[in-house]
């Protein structure tokens, strides 16, 4: 990699972090459960989320190759509710101007925004709501290198998918 900035990594939180689709009586080994209120919740019980603390340590590795930015519905507020119980710093965050609108294609509605946030820099993204849509739409719209990296909402982020992000940037 040149002295250039580093490609962007943009962090989806409920699928990649918080594994929310996984059977309700089971938590997933390595993960903790946190009841959190955040700005717009207006549910009666606080909202449970699942965090796994090597999460953050694997992130924080790979912040040598990349920018860490939240890509998520969260927006800043993740770094008052899910970065610190992880052991990430503030991280930038996608301010989306609107969420859960219209986006060309058939393609996830956070698309759009994610390439206007890039600004024709190398990004990977992993979020829970990529599919074959919204690699088409980066291809056809981005110039730069990109990796979508589907996370499965049941499971969160996985070795192989640090794994994979570590490989596609030591390749740029």
């Amino acid at each position: 990699m040149t002295k250039t900035a580093k490609p962007l990594l943009l962090i989806d939180v409920d699928g990649p972090l918080n594994p929310y689709a996984a059977k309700p009586e089971r938590r997933p080994p390595g993960y903790t459960t946190h009841r959190m209120r955040p700005d717009g919740w207006d549910g009666d019980k606080p909202l449970r989320v699942w965090l796994d603390p090597a999460h953050g340590r694997e992130l924080l590795v790979l912040a040598e190759w990349f920018e860490l930015v939240w890509a998520t519905t969260w927006k800043g507020q993740a770094n008052e509710w899910i970065g610190p119980r992880i052991g990430l710093p503030e991280l930038p965050f996608v301010d989306w101007p609107t969420m859960h609108g219209r986006a060309p294609s058939g393609t996830f509605w956070k698309t759009p925004y994610v390439l206007e946030y890039a600004a024709g820099r190398p990004f990977a993204w992993v979020d829970d709501d990529l599919t074959r849509h919204d690699q088409a739409y980066v291809e056809a719209h981005h110039s730069a290198a990109a990796l979508l990296r589907y996370v499965d909402p049941r499971l969160g982020l996985l070795r192989r998918d640090f794994d994979a992000l570590a490989e596609w940037a030591a390749a740029l």
